[in-house]
C-alpha cells in the first residue's frame, strides 16, 4: 500500500540546480533549528556512508545531530529504530548498490513497523532517483539532499510523531550553515569543510547539481573549528570542497583567498593540516609557495588531472591545457621537492581515441604520480556527456585502463621506495585486520606504514624506520634515537 505524502514534500529540479545567481550566500544559525528535545529517547541509529570525504562528513553532522535529540548509535540492524543511506551520485554502480541495499532492508520493516528508513546525501538530489523511490520503494520513509541537513530534527517529528512521509530535496544554491553538532569518526584526525558546492561543471559530472554553487565559510569560523580541533587532541585535519582551490572567490565583502587561508592556519599549532579537493585550473603560484612556507602543510597534493588529452580536455569542460597542468606540476616540484603527487583520471570518455589515450599516458610518466584513482568512463543522467557519441567498445575502454594502471602501479611503488631505509614521521591510525600486534598508520606523504606495536600508540605521532616497500604500503620498526 502506497503511503501518502506528509507535509514535507518537495521533489528536486535539475533545472533549478543549474542555476548560478550573482547573491550572497545565506548563513544560517543551526542552534536555532535543535528545539526537539528528546525525540530519540530510548531509539537507536544507524547511518551507512556511501561516496567521499565530504559524505562522510555530512554524515558526522548527522550523528551529531541524532545524538543530540537523544538517538543512540547502534550497528545492528535489527536493532536500530532509524536508518540513514547517506548516499554518492557520482557513479551509477554507486547508485546501483543503494537500491539493492534499500530492497535487502525492506525485511527490517517488516519485522519493525515503525522502523523510519532514510536516504539522504547526492542522490535524492536527482530527479530521477527521487521519481525511482517514491514509485518503487514505497517503505523509505525520509528523503532529503545535502542542502538541508540541519532541517532532520523537523524532519524526525514528522516521520515519528506524525507518523508522515517526508520528502524534502530543496534544488537550490545552498546556504552556509554553522554550529551544527558533529559525532567525528576518528579522535586524532578530523575532516573541516571550508566550502560547499561547485562551479565548474564538468560536462561528466553530475556534483554542481547535487551539492550547488560554491559557497565558501567564513575564515574566522574555519580558523576557531581547527583552533578547538588543536584543543581537544586532535593530530590532523584535511580541509574538505569540492574545489578548495575556488575558496573566498565568492566573498563580496573581504578580499581573502585560499593561499590566505592556508597562511593563517599554518600558524596554528595543528601538527598536519591537508586538503582535497583541488581543481588544477584554480590552483595559483602563491598557493605553492604558502604551502611551502609551513611545516604543518603535508607534503602530498592530490590533483585530479582527467586526461591528458587537450581535445578531451576540452570536452570535459576542464579549462585547462596538457601544457598548463604540466607547467603547474613543474612549479609545485620546484617549490615543494620532495612532493608526493597522486591524481584521478577517467578512462574512455566519449570519443577518446588511441591517440588521445596515449597522451595522457605520456602525462602520466612526466608527472611521475605516487598513485591515482583510475576508472572507465560512466554516462550520469542529466550531465551533457550523457549525451555525447561514444564509439569505443567497452572491452577497448578496459584495456586502457588496465595499461595505464600499470604504469600507475608502478608510480606507487616507487613512491614507497624512496623512503626505503629512511625513518618517517606516523600518525597511528589503528590495528592491522590481520594481527592485533601490528599498528597502521599514515606518512606526511599520505603513505601506508605497517609496524609492529601496541593499540596504546593509536592517535600518537612518532617515527618509523621504513625497512621494505611493497606497492600499496611501507613496512617498518619504531625509530628509537640513542
Amino acid at each position: 500500500m502506497k503511503k501518502s505524502y506528509g507535509e514535507y514534500f518537495n521533489k528536486p529540479s535539475l533545472k533549478s540546480a543549474r542555476k548560478r545567481l550573482t547573491k550572497d550566500t545565506p548563513n544560517i544559525d543551526f542552534q536555532r533549528h535543535i528545539n526537539i528535545k528528546d525525540v530519540g529517547q530510548g531509539k537507536h541509529y544507524l547511518i551507512q556512508t556511501y561516496g567521499c570525504q565530504g559524505n562522510e562528513a555530512d554524515t558526522e553532522t548527522m550523528k551529531g545531530i541524532l545524538e543530540a535529540l537523544s538517538f543512540k548509535e547502534t550497528q545492528r540492524e535489527d536493532h536500530a529504530d532509524l536508518i540513514i543511506l547517506n548516499t554518492c551520485a557520482i557513479r551509477e554502480n554507486a547508485e546501483n548498490r543503494v537500491f539493492g541495499e534499500l530492497g535487502r532492508l525492506k525485511k527490517y520493516k517488516r519485522i519493525n513497523p515503525d522502523l523510519i528508513l532514510g536516504v539522504a546525501g547526492c542522490m535524492p538530489q536527482e530527479e530521477d532517483v527521487v521519481n525511482r523511490l517514491l514509485e518503487k520503494y514505497h517503505h523509505v520513509d525520509l528523503i532529503f539532499g545535502t542542502h538541508n541537513i540541519y532541517k532532520l530534527p523537523e524532519y524526525l517529528e514528522s516521520a515519528l510523531m506524525n507518523k508522515e512521509r517526508v520528502v524534502e530535496v530543496l534544488s537550490e544554491e545552498g546556504s552556509i550553515v554553522e554550529n551544527m553538532p558533529k559525532k567525528r569518526e576518528h579522535h586524532s584526525k578530523a575532516w573541516v569543510n571550508i566550502m560547499f558546492g561547485c562551479d565548474e561543471f564538468c560536462t561528466y559530472c553530475i556534483v554542481p547539481y547535487t551539492r550547488g554553487k560554491e559557497r565558501s565559510r567564513k575564515p574566522q569560523a574555519i580558523i576557531e573549528e581547527v583552533k578547538e580541533l588543536v584543543k581537544s587532541g586532535y593530530k590532523e585535519v584535511t580541509l574538505l570542497g569540492q574545489n578548495v582551490n575556488a575558496y573566498g572567490r565568492d566573498f563580496t565583502d573581504i578580499n581573502y583567498t585560499f593561499a590566505d587561508l592556508l597562511d593563517d592556519l599554518g600558524q596554528i599549532e595543528m601538527p598536519r593540516i591537508r586538503f582535497t579537493t583541488s581543481h588544477p585550473n584554480d590552483f595559483d603560484e602563491q598557493t605553492v609557495k604558502v604551502l611551502a612556507a609551513h611545516a604543518n602543510m603535508m607534503p602530498h597534493i592530490h590533483l585530479p588531472v582527467q586526461s591528458g588529452s587537450n581535445a578531451i580536455l576540452k570536452k570535459m569542460n576542464r579549462k585547462y591545457t596538457k601544457e598548463s597542468y604540466l607547467k603547474l606540476v613543474q612549479t609545485i616540484r620546484k617549490h615543494i621537492p620532495n612532493v608526493s603527487l597522486t591524481t584521478d583520471i577517467i578512462v574512455g570518455f566519449p570519443g577518446e581515441s588511441e591517440t588521445d589515450f596515449k597522451e595522457t599516458l605520456d602525462l602520466v610518466e612526466q608527472c611521475d604520480f605516487e598513485g591515482a584513482f583510475t576508472f572507465v568512463f560512466s554516462a550520469r543522467k542529466g550531465t551533457p556527456a550523457a549525451n555525447y557519441q561514444d564509439n569505443t567498445a567497452f572491452t577497448e575502454k578496459k584495456e586502457r585502463l588496465q595499461r595505464l594502471n600499470t604504469i600507475i602501479n608502478a608510480g606507487y611503488k616507487r613512491g614507497h621506495d624512496r623512503f626505503k631505509g629512511k625513518t618517517v614521521e606516523v600518525l597511528v591510525e589503528g590495528v592491522s585486520k590481520k594481527d592485533d600486534h601490528i599498528m597502521a598508520g599514515y606518512t606526511r606523504h599520505n603513505k601506508l606504514v605497517n609496524f609492529p606495536g601496541d593499540v596504546s600508540l593509536v592517535g600518537t605521532l612518532l617515527n618509523v624506520k621504513v625497512n621494505e616497500t611493497k606497492t600499496w604500503f611501507m613496512q617498518g620498526e619504531i625509530y628509537e634515537d640513542a
